[in-house]
């Protein structure tokens, strides 16, 4: 989730472009793409559990120390065993993920040695007691489950003045592109770990903003799935009207194997009932002319809030128009302002009601409720709220059943004004294939006494993320710019199950960009100090 304070745009810092030589600091695989990465394998020249061991190794190196993002919680005991098992049963039919390293956030279930906690010290007690959904695909896929990434606490849904990228368990996470800059979140650790080459990919979820906005933070391709497309059972809940796990990595290419992977249906969650009529291989809609005849429509009233991520959009506009697609701008987005009331409304019912579901039916922990959560941050005051509270937790403590009419409204005016009365109307009265705005402006410094410093130039007007996380329609981020050596992306998002399009989208535009740079781990991007932080030995 991304909190109320989030649902905006980003600070302005002054432009100037860098050429990273991060790349240069570390072993042959650090920014190989998953696809690179299994021609080594088949041609014998890399080992998956090699690969899980160079990981781990360069884990330990920048993110436990050096520059230490602290974005990785706890690494998989059994990791390099599961690698060896893979290598060892490898053929050549294998699928583009086996043997492949993969980060979980830390919300996601997983029936092995390591914690689910949400970064909560609450939920330390044991694991989980069996895989999400999500989980037993990737395994199924060939993938090695590397471990939990931090994240935000609870996906963001703690308080309104935290900072993102913190929890009690894990401390805060830190911008790879600049030490002393938020990763933004939830998915912060996921986000960061991929841009940092800790990993290839990682797997984030989203209530809205929490994939968009940390990888567009951290220069990453970030995919906001359908409601639906990607099973929810065993990952913690905060809505389920519109949370979902989804892909984080470096291209376009990565982020479409990952997403092949996850898509499908799941007797365990209803939302799925239809994921297998439009899940496929998305690797098929990779094409270099995607943006050729596309109809993109600009939603500026997404815009106008941070002068960089302006800049940056329309230097990708003048980019798509170029290859072909045909823009329409700008395109105004019925309801846009509408949103946010209901949308939390909608979040803190949902939130009592499904936390406590999981709870419920989370073995060998103490909490069992939200009543219980609040209780123990209460108890555990010292260590769970040194710097900002549990605001929104005790908002949605006072919620009543789904069955409350303020809950029936809202959710009934959510849907509507940002489904059909809003993106599929203005798709349709344009005659549109996607909508396009800036994901986020670059990224604000970390303040954990006060928490994000994100700005709106329109308060009534939530963030880029929100229309199609309300509406429960797909949205997808990409590298588009710098702004002053921070990364700046872009968004598409658009109606029900239209991924294919997206990703068509997204890599002919990647195609003919490249925007993509290593990150230099740098203390600050402040005044003249450019100074990369040491990586270590």
């Amino acid at each position: 989730m991304l909190r109320p304070s989030l649902l905006c745009t980003a600070l302005a810092l002054a432009f100037s472009p860098f050429v990273s030589l991060a790349a240069q600091d570390d072993g042959a695989v650090t920014w190989l793409t998953v696809g690179q990465l299994q021609q080594r394998m088949d041609a014998g020249k890399l080992s998956s559990k090699t690969l899980v061991q160079d990981d781990i190794t360069r884990i330990r190196r920048i993110d436990q120390s050096g520059p230490t993002l602290r974005s990785v919680l706890q690494l998989n005991p059994d990791a390099s065993k599961i690698a060896s098992a893979l290598d060892a049963k490898r053929t050549a039919s294998h699928g583009p993920l086996y043997g492949i390293p993969v980060l979980l956030k830390d919300n996601i279930d997983t029936g092995d040695r390591t914690l689910t906690t949400a970064g909560s010290l609450a939920l330390m007690g044991a694991p989980a007691p069996q895989d999400a959904a999500v989980v037993t695909r990737l395994r199924l896929a060939g993938a090695v489950i590397l471990g939990k990434a931090n994240l935000s606490e609870w996906a963001d849904m703690r308080s309104a003045h935290a900072s993102s990228g913190w929890t009690g368990r894990g401390g805060q996470t830190r911008n790879p592109y600049a030490l002393d800059r938020n990763p933004c979140g939830s998915s912060s650790g996921s986000a960061v770990a991929v841009a940092a080459g800790l990993v290839p990919v990682a797997v984030g979820t989203e209530t809205d903003g929490s994939i968009i906005c940390p990888a567009s933070m951290n220069g990453i391709v970030g995919i906001k799935p359908t409601l639906g497309l990607v099973s929810r059972a065993g990952i913690i809940p905060i809505s389920h009207n519109q949370d979902t796990a989804g892909p984080m990595a470096r291209t376009v290419t990565d982020a479409a194997i990952l997403l092949t992977a996850m898509a499908g249906s799941d007797m365990h969650d209803p939302a799925t009932v239809d994921a297998d009529k439009h899940a496929t291989d998305y690797t098929r809609y990779l094409d270099p002319n995607g943006l050729r005849g596309k109809r993109i429509g600009v939603v500026r009233q997404l815009a106008g809030n941070e002068p960089n991520a302006d800049r940056v959009l329309d230097e990708a506009i003048a980019v798509m128009k170029a290859q072909g697609a045909v823009i329409v701008d700008p395109v105004t987005l019925p309801h846009l302002a509408d949103l946010s009331d209901p949308e939390l409304t909608v979040m803190a019912y949902d939130f009592k009601h499904d936390i406590n579901v999981y709870l419920a039916n989370r073995p060998r922990i103490e909490v069992k409720t939200l009543a219980d959560l609040i209780a123990f941050n209460k108890r555990e005051a010292a260590r769970e709220m040194p710097w900002f509270g549990q605001d929104l937790f005790e908002q949605a403590q006072t919620k009543g059943p789904l069955t409350d009419k303020a809950y029936t409204d809202a959710l009934a005016k959510a849907k509507q004004f940002s489904g059909p009365e809003g993106i599929d109307a203005a798709l349709q009265t344009n005659h549109l294939d996607a909508l396009l705005s800036p994901s986020w402006g670059p990224a604000y410094m970390t303040d954990l006494v006060l928490g994000d410093h994100i700005v709106s130039g329109n308060p009534t007007v939530g963030g880029a993320s929100q229309p199609a996380a309300v509406a429960g329609y797909p949205s997808m981020t990409v590298p588009a710019g710098w702004a002053h050596g921070l990364p700046v992306g872009i968004v598409f998002f658009g109606t029900k199950w239209s991924e294919p399009t997206l990703i068509s989208i997204a890599y002919g535009f990647e195609q003919h960009t490249h925007a993509w740079q290593p990150p230099k781990f740098l203390a600050t991007v402040d005044g003249n100090s450019y100074a990369p932080v040491a990586t270590g030995n």
